[in-house]
């Protein structure tokens, strides 16, 4: 690994990058390796514990793939050049096109006071609306939810309640995986207090193994359900009418929509696909439990019926009164840090910053407290529409900051031909290769990486965390705020003089409080004079926090008091909803797209990672066992995935969890992590019509099985080239990466054209056997000799050699093989025995493939844990004692509960 840059040795409180939990993490720097990493035990949104993405983040902080220095047109250049090149850039396009011919695309990855400055600067100076957020794509529609029901973007809820829930309802959550320090938490809760839970997902997930009752819901049905509940919920006498009378409007319009849904338990029954007894079952639960939590993330958002299903869901809390109180209302699980903190300064393209909206007042009232000279004057394209106007050259210029779309958005290759169109395509970026960098941008700006930025993020909760810099930022990179404010002071605007981030936190804090008077949900006026010092020192807090209050706010709406108009909440009389999608012969199956439990979007982070990265090591398409055997699929074998948008080569991997018609594949692994697996770039994306999010969980495919005639593995040192037409999958190892595909051709011809990739002929040796089909390449590197640590007359250490690269093709795969020779890389320096050993492809010591890693916070593989369990180990505590597994963060207690059961002679209750 790189050494690390080593600047504080005092032990730095910060927070953690990756989900919308927003866990407190303690980094202790060291200049002899990875800085330590520890949960922060005062954190009020993990209390010390960390999932094992977090657990790793030491890890993932080198310097290897650094942007290090600005780059035009691929040279590298002068921050004053490349300054100059896009303020003029912009002014050009604007004086020719307009200011809508702009655009700014953002990410929950920034700090609040990076969304601030890109906003204001976009918003109120170039004049463009046209400023959105990858956020779009994992919360909008919870956005756009929250605003018809309360009048603004507000979550009611803490995590607290999660502690004091009897019933937590999950909807489109796998939470085990995506939420693992909050899903640890109700898991607590069942185990101390008795809390009842309810998983509903039309996939089986590992979430799934802690809950007392499974909804598999058909795709799309979900706001059939709840419109099923909310008539149960009129039918017994259960609204409260009280609440309702005094703090609520559009009762009767609601539940007349939800008798039109689902008039009875029957037809609920037939729309959903569910089992009558366990929707009676649930509807009984609901009713009959005052506490009750409702969850819901991704599978509820990313829908093109996302924001009727938030409503759907939000009826149910605001029939019942059950909303802003202890252990009870909704709560929205967001995907990413900062995902709210960009919804605080308007980050998406349809708000303006300190959650107002485009009505004329809020517009003025904006301009006037930014003194802005060419004020954005009504809502600008979202994420979708952004990127379909670049295409069809509407949009000219587009600068898009810490994310990665030629990956990520729909259509991700339609999407990737738009970006190479504009006139004027910026990137600021910490790294040097993501599919975006390399789409043709004109300019890339190295920015500040996590460890290096300075300033605060909001979680799921509403919770403000300050993040805090424990290294100094690398080369010439810099902030992302003062990439902007650079920009705009070139061009001439005034107001971006900003001395640090808490300059810029105070003028943010302060635009909150200006002419609110209680009128908006989300204000900082406490925080508006805050001194540097106590910005720096400052502890997480939830928000609002009023000018004059002592202290925060915890929760909305338990007494009314919401944002609309008559400060009533709103319950919607949300559409019938249709089938997510309709299949065909042509495309028969809906692919749902979504995460593994050990990645983050599309790897830049957690692909640095070697321990993170032998979990899910490849990319896969998982299918019902009725489905393999209905299109002719192999569990382990290759198949290619088509919609009218693009393809994807996959894994299969058969799941009884899955249900017919479906089939499901994560959309983390990119161009610069594997070759043809871009699953987004099958994703259709119609959107939500009120939030704009794409519909992520339901693209009609079709599925078919390749040939596959050679299998193998690479293991370098060195990042290789391969060809574009080899489906293929990268994975971190220690000291390099290997890289797992299959192909077509036969291994001799697939070995000829790999072979030259290795390195200099005189330093490779091969092996043939043509008649079982391998063929083997292995190539060493001379190690200089290094004197011993005692001299001794007449003695020197004799000069080794070490591993360089292996290359293994044969007609099936050589697993065992490959987790050895990827440990040999790491060796200094290999013996004559281990040489062969390496070429004949046998470990010394007879190594196995152990399976997949299942607990990576220890590195227990699979057959580990299977042979406790055959051992005795009979439940998850016991395979703890035995192997640590599971003992840490938690996140693998799921799988190990199924190995139990799967190895087991009777099925045991999941932990």
């Amino acid at each position: 690994m790189t050494a690390i840059r080593d600047r504080a040795t005092a032990t730095v409180a910060t927070t953690c990058p990756y989900c919308g939990v927003g866990c407190g993490v303690d980094v202790t720097p060291s200049a002899a390796g990875e800085p330590r990493i520890a949960g922060t035990l005062s954190h009020p949104a993990n209390f010390g514990r960390l999932c094992v993405k977090g657990s790793a983040l030491g890890e993932t902080v080198s310097l290897d793939g650094r942007l290090l220095h600005p780059m035009i047109h691929g040279q590298r250049a002068t921050w004053n050049q490349a300054v100059g090149f896009i303020a003029d850039g912009l002014q050009r396009t604007i004086n020719r096109y307009g200011p809508d011919s702009v655009a700014l695309y953002l990410s929950g990855q920034l700090l609040t006071e990076d969304y601030y400055i890109a906003n204001k600067f976009a918003k109120g100076f170039l004049g463009t609306g046209h400023v959105d957020t990858n956020s779009r794509l994992c919360m909008a529609s919870s956005v756009a939810g929250h605003r018809r029901a309360f009048g603004s973007d507000t979550v009611p809820q803490t995590y607290e309640d999660l502690d004091t829930a009897d019933l937590i309802v999950l909807v489109g959550s796998n939470a085990a995986w995506c939420h693992p320090i909050l899903y640890q938490r109700m898991q607590k809760a069942l185990e101390t207090r008795g809390t009842r839970i309810v998983n509903i997902d039309p996939r089986r997930t590992a979430t799934s193994e802690g809950a007392d009752l499974q909804l598999s819901v058909r795709p799309g049905m979900d706001s059939v359900l709840f419109s099923h509940l909310l008539v149960e919920i009129a039918n017994r006498g259960a609204a409260n009418g009280a609440y309702l009378a005094t703090h609520t409007e559009g009762f009767d319009a609601a539940i007349a929509r939800a008798r039109e849904i689902a008039p009875d338990l029957a037809t609920t029954a037939a729309r959903t696909g569910l089992d009558p007894a366990d929707i009676a079952t649930f509807v009984h639960l609901f009713i009959t439990t005052q506490r009750t939590v409702t969850c819901y993330s991704q599978g509820v958002n990313q829908s093109a019926q996302g924001t009727d299903k938030v409503n759907a869901i939000l009826n149910c809390h605001l029939a019942t009164g059950r909303i802003g109180k202890p252990g009870c209302g909704p709560l929205s699980l967001t995907g990413q840090p900062n995902a709210m903190g960009g919804r605080e300064v308007g980050g998406l393209a349809n708000m303006l910053a300190a959650h107002m909206g485009y009505s004329p007042a809020e517009i003025d009232r904006v301009r006037r407290f930014w003194n802005a000279p060419r004020m954005a004057t009504g809502e600008g394209l979202k994420a979708v529409q952004m990127f379909d106007a670049t295409a069809s050259g509407r949009i000219k210029a587009l600068w898009v900051m810490h994310t990665n779309p030629a990956v990520t958005l729909p259509r991700a290759d339609a999407m990737r031909r738009a970006l190479a169109k504009l006139d004027l395509f910026v990137v600021s970026e910490a790294l040097t290769q993501t599919d975006t960098t390399l789409a043709g941008a004109h300019v890339l700006l190295p920015a500040s990486a996590w460890g290096e930025k300075d300033g605060t993020v909001t979680n799921s909760e509403r919770r403000i965390s300050r993040q805090r810099a424990f290294l100094p930022p690398p080369g010439e990179c810099k902030p992302d705020w003062k990439h902007v404010a650079l920009v705009a002071r070139r061009m001439g605007f005034t107001g971006f003089d900003y001395a640090g981030p808490a300059d810029i936190w105070r003028e943010h804090a302060a635009l909150t409080a200006f002419e609110n008077n209680g009128a908006r949900d989300f204000d900082l006026g406490a925080m508006a004079d805050v001194t540097d010092t106590a910005y720096a020192t400052m502890q997480p807090f939830l928000w609002p926090w009023r000018a004059g209050e002592p202290a925060p706010r915890e929760r909305f709406f338990a007494d009314g008091g919401f944002f609309t108009p008559n400060r009533r909440g709103r319950l919607i009389a949300i559409a019938d909803p249709a089938l997510a999608t309709t299949v065909d012969d042509r495309y028969p199956l809906v692919l749902n797209t979504g995460r593994v439990r050990d990645h983050w979007h599309t790897m830049t982070r957690t692909g640095k990672s070697a321990r993170l990265a032998r979990h899910v090591a490849e990319p896969y398409v998982q299918v019902n066992p009725n489905d393999a055997t209905r299109f002719g699929l192999v569990d382990g074998g290759l198949a290619r995935i088509d919609s009218p948008h693009g393809s994807a080569t996959l894994r299969v991997a058969i799941d009884i969890g899955l249900p017919s018609g479906m089939a499901f594949a994560p959309f983390h692994w990119s161009d610069a992590t594997g070759g043809l697996v871009r699953v987004d770039s099958v994703v259709e994306g119609t959107t939500d019509p009120v939030s704009g999010q794409p519909e992520a969980k339901a693209t009609p495919v079709a599925i078919t099985p390749i040939r596959i005639a050679s299998e193998g593995f690479i293991v370098t040192r060195q990042r290789l080239t391969l060809p574009s037409w080899l489906q293929h999958v990268r994975i971190r190892v220690p000291e390099g990466e290997a890289i797992t595909f299959g192909s077509h051709h036969d291994p001799e011809r697939l070995f000829g054209l790999l072979a030259n990739l290795l390195g200099a002929r005189s330093n490779r040796r091969h092996l043939a056997d043509p008649a079982e089909g391998r063929y083997r390449s292995v190539t060493f590197a001379a190690v200089p000799a290094i004197a011993p640590a005692i001299e001794q007359p007449g003695v020197t250490e004799q000069p080794g050699e070490r591993l360089e690269t292996a290359l293994f093709i044969a007609p099936t795969r050589e697993l065992n093989a490959l987790d050895w020779i990827a440990e040999a890389l790491a060796l200094p320096s290999l013996d004559a025995g281990m040489r062969k050993a390496l070429l004949a492809g046998r470990a010394p010591a007879g190594g196995q493939n152990a399976g997949p890693v299942i607990c990576s916070c220890f590195g227990v593989r699979e057959a580990t844990i299977r042979d406790a369990i055959t051992a005795g180990a009979s439940d998850v505590d016991a395979v703890g004692a035995c192997l640590k597994a599971g003992t840490n963060c938690g996140s693998c207690r799921p799988e190990i509960a199924r190995l139990i059961r799967a190895n087991a002679s009777t099925p045991i209750a999941a932990e």
